[in-house]
């Protein structure tokens, strides 16, 4: 098993969620985040003051899959979230142990 963990802009969730949603994510838990990459903020001006923005608000996408579907899940968020800007957002993969579910105990990939 694998936790996906995407970083994306906010105003593209609903796009990958959608994505996810096609090929055939049940769940997903969600969060709200800031950061900054490579887009290093943004610069605004009010009232005549510049000033940067340098952690940005991005939607932060956490998912559990089996192995064999870290690929599809992985290029459904690619189109999701992609722009072609820089601030897309980054893609991270982690090998998952063990998952338990509490209400059950059940153990395994068969909980995924």
């Amino acid at each position: 098993m694998k936790c996906i963990v995407a970083i994306v802009r906010q105003e593209k969730f609903e796009d990958v969620k959608r994505a996810l949603v096609e090929v055939g994510c049940d769940g997903m838990t969600v969060s709200e985040v800031k950061g900054r990459g490579s887009q290093k903020g943004v610069k605004e001006s009010y009232r005549g003051s510049s000033y940067c923005i340098d952690l940005l608000p991005k939607t932060r996408v956490e998912i559990v899959v089996k192995d064999e579907k870290l690929d599809i899940f992985v290029e459904a968020i690619k189109k999701g979230a992609y722009t072609g800007n820089i601030g897309d957002g980054k893609i991270f993969i982690q090998p998952i142990e063990n998952v338990i579910r509490i209400r059950t105990g059940e153990e395994g990939d068969k909980v995924v």
